[in-house]
């Protein structure tokens, strides 16, 4: 047994969505042109660069997981915090997460930001949804769009990644809330789930679950561990996620909706001591993942690739790799994951990643800063 565990421990299977045949993972001649680019340090002094927006062609707001609001305006960070920003549980993984605009924010403003909320009657916190709009460096018009329902005492697994789509829904994953026996798998409580959810926060009547008793009608798939990537495919417009694994097991999804995608009935992770969750990586009416990752990479941050200043990654997908502190380029084949490599060794915990709207990519780094990719002078 203790074999097999070190066997999976060193190796990196993919997992295809139709079976769970497991090959050797490719090393792609995208990522050679890695060499081509560097980082260029944009702007300090933003800790935890959880989520990132740009607003325009010149301001670009950056969420600081400790409950800050911070823009950098013109490639300078402004010495005051936005205020405005609600009170937020800022404890371990809690804080201030992800940020979004809506896709007509040139008419009407609006500007969504996910965070860990002391909403709710019950004791604890959950993931919250605010929209907003900013006026003189403060958040005005502020409207609690969700609460993530119950609250729970512990401080990790919100999530929480937020996107919309083609059509104008929001997207936002929300963690199993360190709880993986009770609330993924339970349709009446919002933790372990991905949920659908107009711009104002009402409920389209489409959702998977919107006529069912006793369900919670944002949900759109379940059985997720902690999902900290969401991006939309820029052709096909599905909602791609990545999630946490627990020791081993981190996964790239596309979400369907009313699907269950097995937390924690089914992983290829195990518990961080070392021992079993499940003997099961499979299940009838349970879907299987379309990429895994074993060891884990502890993914954050995750963007399509449409600029053609990025000629040989276009078209491809880049997530973080916070453990190992590193860039990775997920090669598509169409809706299929063939390979990866790293770009960008050691560059730190990248946690957030925003394409600006001329194309250029920036990268929020833990601890370090905000970078621009950038071609290296010749």
């Amino acid at each position: 047994m203790k074999k097999t565990l070190n066997k999976i421990a060193l190796s990196l299977i993919f997992i295809s969505s139709q079976a769970a045949a497991a090959v050797e993972p490719q090393t792609i001649p995208v990522a050679k042109s890695a060499n081509d680019y560097q980082l260029e340090l944009v702007a300090k002094g933003i800790q935890i660069p959880w989520g990132m927006v740009w607003l325009n062609d010149t301001e670009l707001l950056v969420t600081d997981r400790s409950g800050q609001l911070r823009m950098i305006k013109e490639g300078k960070l402004l010495d005051k915090p936005i205020e405005g920003v609600p009170e937020v549980h800022a404890e371990r993984q809690g804080g201030l997460l992800d940020i979004e605009i809506d896709p007509n924010y040139a008419k009407n403003g609006w500007i969504y930001f996910s965070y860990s909320g002391f909403e709710g009657e019950e004791k604890g916190s959950n993931t919250s949804i605010m929209r907003a709009r900013l006026k003189d460096m403060k958040l005005v018009d502020k409207q609690l769009i969700f609460d993530g329902f119950p609250n729970t005492k512990p401080s990790f697994h919100f999530g929480s990644r937020i996107e919309f789509d083609k059509e104008g829904y929001l997207y936002f994953s929300i963690g199993d809330r360190g709880n993986r026996d009770v609330h993924p798998q339970r349709l009446d409580h919002d933790a372990g789930k991905i949920h659908r959810i107009n711009a104002d926060g009402t409920i389209p009547d489409s959702n998977p679950f919107a006529k069912q008793k006793d369900a919670r009608k944002s949900i759109y798939s379940y059985g997720h561990r902690n999902p900290q990537g969401m991006a939309m495919h820029p052709l096909t417009g599905e909602i791609w996620t990545h999630e946490h694994g627990p020791r081993g097991g981190d996964e790239i999804n596309i979400i369907k909706p009313g699907l269950n995608y097995g937390w924690p009935v089914i992983t290829y992770g195990i518990n961080y001591n070392g021992t079993k969750i499940t003997d099961e990586t499979t299940r009838a009416g349970m879907q299987q993942p379309d990429w895994v990752w074993v060891p884990s990479i502890a993914p954050s941050g995750m963007e399509f690739i449409t600029s053609d200043k990025y000629p040989q990654w276009q078209g491809h997908l880049v997530v973080g790799a916070m453990k190992f502190a590193h860039l990775v380029l997920v090669e598509l084949d169409g809706n299929k994951v063939v390979g990866h490599s790293k770009l960008f060794e050691g560059a730190g915990r990248v946690r957030s990643i925003a394409t600006h709207p001329n194309g250029d990519l920036y990268l929020g780094i833990d601890g370090s800063g905000i970078y621009k990719v950038v071609p290296k002078a010749k």
